[in-house]
């Protein structure tokens, strides 16, 4: 049994487009892409002395179970040059599991949904325009609700509505 999982890519180190596509095509390997946003540039949030990101959400569809897939994930970005050497701080790649159908999953290894997702309008943003009605199994409100609930600030911007398709 599939279920549809939300991911968000960010990067701001290198060509950032070059990663997210090559992170896309990856992805392929897991599970069948349904949908992919289109690029928006966003500042960084916390760590500020940084970069620019690059990021997106991706729609996929995997019959793996969210242990196995974070697993996987982690090893897409490992694979691509991620070291993760300062929190929060730049990076080839980054790949976050937003949602997962309407599981809620808290252990040390996986948290989804993302225990942030909510507060993050680069997150948001990518995510409403793929799935602006899927729902946060916590807080019971939509992409879209959550979307509208954010405050003033985190600055992000759509690049001319690309949409990052694997090389």
């Amino acid at each position: 049994m599939s279920e549809p999982v939300y991911l968000s890519l960010g990067s701001n180190i290198g060509d950032r487009g070059k990663n997210l596509r090559d992170a896309i095509r990856r992805l392929e390997h897991i599970g069948d892409l349904r949908a992919i946003s289109s690029l928006y540039e966003t500042e960084p949030v916390e760590f500020t002395d940084q970069p620019p990101f690059l990021n997106c959400a991706v729609a996929l569809e995997t019959g793996v179970g969210p242990a196995e897939l974070m697993q996987q994930l982690l090893e897409i970005e490992q694979s691509m040059g991620r070291r993760r050497v300062q929190k929060k701080g730049p990076r080839i790649i980054d790949i976050d599991i937003l949602l997962f159908g309407d599981l809620v999953v808290d252990t040390p290894a996986v948290t989804i949904p993302h225990p942030a997702m909510q507060q993050r309008r680069f997150v948001l943003e990518p995510l409403a325009e793929i799935a602006p009605e899927a729902r946060h199994p916590v807080l019971n409100k939509t992409v879209r609700e959550l979307l509208d609930r954010l405050g003033a600030g985190q600055s992000v911007h759509r690049i001319d509505h690309d949409k990052p398709t694997p090389d």
